[in-house]
């Protein structure tokens, strides 16, 4: 039987990264684990409640971790058909996670029983692994690139196996809260897919606005494995370029293969070194050392000291930020009508050139 290892060669042998098993997990550690949760969330439910009381002895006899290792066709019956819907008391307040889980364990029941919707189920994982890697900058997923990368693209879902997706829920689940506000359009359903009369459009007449996407999403999977590319430092780390940096750039990107000419040309329209560091971000170290005086401030308000920390996690995910933007949510969450609810006028402006300050060195 294949083993949950993510299929890429990689110099850091992701196929010893075990999530917690003691090896390579098998279809066995999936039901053990599958077995335990069920426990879990049945031992949660409180047997005096109004839903619960009726069906208390199966609930307590299921809340019992001994019985889940003699289940039976009966014990299957009892808990599809009594137990399933019963309300527990078992809390998760990960919301996006509570609606990822579902969609990898619909997958695994796709592969284990040949249940129909596993393209449809692909679809919206692969949906969500492009979203998480448009969002390198940030830490926790840059930690989890290889596999994002992987289950973004059609290799690994070749032959994919239910412990291989048990082991990209784990290391998934708690990163899709992380996906930026305005790109959370992924779309859980349950919903069969139907198709309709085909209509043939001329070559170009679609996806312009996609494929750009596409180009981007691929540019900043290179450019995150070159990070060590001396003009790319500079961009991460706020330093500003030179005519000669940007001609490196330019080159960087001409030779990584990706993309078309028009695509370089349309990634150059706005700078290139804007277009590049928008896809790397900036060094937290970096944003800190711009933004000195606003995070060294010796007596801020709380407003003000979240301000400033959600100025310093977009500058480091995005590495730009149009000063339109505070005027924008999040920000607005804190002052209504903009940063001069939070600061005096002569920090705002202040806060206004420094942002600036940090676009025009990523030109030249």
């Amino acid at each position: 039987m294949a083993t949950a290892t993510f299929k890429l060669a990689t110099p850091r042998g992701l196929g010893e990264e075990r999530d917690g098993y003691e090896g390579p997990p098998t279809e066995a550690d999936l039901r053990h684990d599958a077995a335990d949760l069920l426990h879990r969330q049945i031992a949660a439910m409180n047997v005096d409640s109004f839903g619960v009381q009726p069906r208390r002895k199966l609930v307590e006899k299921y809340g019992v971790a001994d019985a889940w290792g003699r289940l039976g066709e009966a014990g299957f019956g009892e808990l599809a058909g009594e137990v399933a819907r019963l309300p527990t008391e078992l809390v998760d307040d990960d919301e996006e996670a509570k609606r990822f889980d579902p969609t990898m364990l619909r997958l695994q029941l796709c592969v284990l029983a040949a249940e129909p919707g596993f393209e449809r189920l692909k679809r919206i994982v692969q949906a969500i692994a492009e979203a998480l890697a448009l969002q390198a900058a940030i830490p926790a997923i840059r930690d989890q690139m290889v596999p994002i990368e992987a289950m973004g693209g059609e290799e690994w879902w070749q032959d994919v196996t239910a412990p291989m997706l048990e082991v990209a829920r784990r290391r998934l689940r708690a990163l899709v809260k992380l996906i930026e506000r305005g790109k959370k359009k992924i779309v859980y359903t349950d919903f069969e897919d139907t198709l309709g009369e085909g209509t043939e459009l001329p070559p170009g007449a679609v996806g312009t606005g996609m494929d750009f996407e596409r180009y981007k999403a691929k540019v900043r999977q290179f450019l995150v494995a070159h990070l060590d590319t001396v003009a790319i430092q500079k961009v991460r780390r706020n330093l500003a370029l030179t005519t000669v940096d940007l001609a490196a750039l330019e080159q960087v990107l001409a030779g990584s293969g990706i993309g078309t000419a028009d695509h370089l040309a349309r990634a150059r329209d706005g700078g290139l070194g804007i277009f590049i560091r928008s896809l790397v971000g900036l060094e937290r170290e970096a944003v800190v050392a711009a933004l000195g005086e606003f995070v060294n401030d010796r007596s801020p308000s709380a407003d003000q000291i979240e301000f400033v920390r959600m100025i310093v996690e977009q500058l480091t995910e995005r590495g730009v930020m149009e000063p339109a933007a505070l005027y924008e949510s999040p920000f607005i969450d804190i002052g209504p009508h903009g940063p001069e609810d939070v600061f005096p006028e002569d920090r705002v402006a202040r806060l206004i050139t420094l942002l600036a300050d940090i676009g025009r060195r990523a030109a030249a």
